[in-house]
C-alpha cells in the first residue's frame, strides 16, 4: 500500500511538471496582443529594432511569466516604460472599447482646475493644469476676455505641472499670435518607413495646415497621412503684451507643443527646466485580457526646436522651477511695471 502511494504521488508530480512546462503565462496573449499593436501602428519600425527595446521585450515577457494579478501586471508594465526607449506607452484595464473612449475624449470634461486665471496686481497668471477637456478651453478663452477687459501689463503662463492632453493648446495660443504661425509637423510611419531624415520645411509647406481639432479625426489622419501639418490659427481678443511661460522637467506631450509654439514668439520669455521630451502622439488599442494598450503612432519635430522626443524644449532663462514664477515676477517688475 505504502509501495502504490508512493508511486502516485511521483506520478501525480510528474504530471503536475509536465503540466507547468507547457502552461502559458497568464498574461502571454495580452503581451503577443501588444507586440502586435507596436509593429503595426508604432511610428518607427526602426525604433522597434533597436537594442533598448529588444531589451524591453525581454523585460515585458518576464513580467507577463511572472505577474499573477492584473494590478501587479499593469503597475509592472507602466513602472518599466517608465524609462522605456520612448514615451507614451502604457497599459490600462478596458472599462469600454477603444473606439468607445476616443468618442468620450473629445467630449469630455475635466471637471474645473484645467485652468485658472489669478492676478498679482495687475499681471494676470494663467495656470493651464492640462491641455484636456472642453471645459479647459472654454476657461482659457474666458481667462483671456478678462486678460483684455483688465488691460493686463503682463501675462504669466504657467505650464509647470501640464503633463499634456490634446487640444487646449489651440486657444491658449491662438489668442498670443495675430496671423498663422506654423509649430511643426506630426510624423507618421508611413513617413519613417520609407525616409531616413525628418521632413523640411519644403515639405511641411506643401502641405495644407490641419484644421479638424478633434481627437478622433487628429488619430485617423496622423496614421494616414505621411505628415501632417500643425497650424495656429489667430483668436480675439488678442493680447500682445509681454508673455512669460514658466516651464519644468514635468511639463510634457501637448503641454511641450504650447510651451515650443510660444518660444517663437518675439513677446513670450520661457522660464524654468527644459521641459521632460515626451512629445508624441498617443492612442490606444484594445488588447486580450481586457486592457488597452496606449502606444505612440506619431513622432513630432518642431519648427523652433526640431524633434522634441528625448531633447524637450528648453527655457530662455534657466531656473529650478521652484523659482521661477519669482523670476518671471522680478523681470516684470523691471520691464513692465517700471516705466
Amino acid at each position: 500500500m505504502f509501495r502504490k502511494l508512493v508511486i502516485y504521488m511521483v506520478l501525480m508530480a510528474s504530471v503536475h511538471l509536465t503540466f507547468s512546462a507547457f502552461a502559458k503565462p497568464p498574461f502571454e496573449k495580452t503581451l503577443v496582443d501588444i507586440e502586435k499593436a507596436m509593429q503595426t501602428y508604432h511610428y518607427s519600425p526602426q525604433e522597434l529594432n533597436s537594442p533598448e527595446y529588444k531589451k524591453m521585450q525581454a523585460k515585458m515577457r518576464a513580467l507577463a511569466e511572472s505577474a499573477t494579478s492584473k494590478k501587479e501586471f499593469i503597475d509592472g508594465f507602466n513602472h518599466m516604460w517608465w524609462e522605456g526607449p520612448f514615451s507614451h506607452v502604457r497599459i490600462d484595464e478596458a472599462n469600454q472599447s477603444a473606439e468607445a473612449l476616443a468618442e468620450f475624449l473629445d467630449k469630455m470634461n475635466v471637471g474645473g482646475n484645467g485652468a485658472i486665471l489669478t492676478w498679482e496686481g495687475n499681471v494676470a497668471v494663467l495656470t493651464v493644469n492640462t491641455m484636456m477637456g472642453q471645459d479647459t478651453i472654454k476657461q482659457i478663452d474666458a481667462a483671456y476676455d478678462e486678460i483684455n477687459q483688465m488691460n493686463a501689463a503682463a501675462l504669466i503662463i504657467d505650464l509647470r505641472q501640464n503633463n499634456g492632453g490634446a487640444f487646449a493648446v489651440k486657444p491658449l495660443v491662438s489668442h498670443l499670435i495675430e496671423s498663422p504661425i506654423d509649430s511643426g509637423v506630426f510624423v507618421s510611419q508611413a513617413w519613417n518607413a520609407n525616409n531616413s531624415n525628418p521632413p523640411t520645411a519644403k515639405d511641411m509647406k506643401e502641405l495644407a495646415a490641419w484644421e479638424g481639432w478633434s481627437i478622433k479625426a487628429f488619430w485617423e489622419d496622423a496614421q494616414n497621412n505621411n505628415i501632417t501639418r500643425i497650424q495656429f490659427q489667430p483668436a480675439t481678443p488678442y493680447f500682445g503684451g509681454r508673455v512669460f511661460v514658466l516651464i519644468s522637467k514635468t511639463t510634457a506631450s501637448a503641454g511641450e507643443l504650447a510651451a515650443d509654439a510660444l518660444l517663437a514668439l518675439p513677446n513670450a520669455t520661457l522660464i524654468g527646466e527644459t521641459t521632460a521630451g515626451e512629445m508624441l502622439s498617443q492612442k490606444m488599442y484594445d488588447v486580450a485580457g481586457g486592457f488597452q494598450i496606449f502606444l505612440p503612432i506619431a513622432d513630432y519635430y518642431s519648427v523652433n526646436s526640431g524633434r522634441i522626443e528625448g531633447n524637450g524644449v528648453k527655457p530662455h532663462i534657466s531656473v529650478p522651477s521652484t523659482d521661477a514664477m519669482d523670476v518671471a515676477l522680478s523681470t516684470i517688475t523691471d520691464c513692465c511695471l517700471n516705466q
